[in-house]
C-alpha cells in the first residue's frame, strides 16, 4: 500500500504542476447598457414586492 500512496503523490503532484493554455483567451465582448435603480427605500421594494404577489 506504500509504493500506491507514493505513485498516487506523484500522479498528482505531476498533474497539478501542468498548466493548461489549451484555451480560447480572447475576451467577449458585450454590447448594451446596464442599469442600477437604488433610490427606492426598502418600505418601497416591500410595497412593489406584495403587489407582485397579489397579482
Amino acid at each position: 500500500m506504500g509504493d500506491y500512496d507514493e505513485d498516487e503523490h506523484e500522479r498528482r503532484e505531476k498533474q497539478a504542476s501542468t498548466v493548461d493554455t489549451d484555451f480560447d483567451d480572447e475576451r467577449t465582448i458585450y454590447h448594451g447598457e446596464v442599469k442600477y435603480d437604488a433610490g427606492d427605500s426598502a418600505e418601497d421594494l416591500l410595497d412593489t414586492f406584495e403587489q407582485i404577489k397579489s397579482n
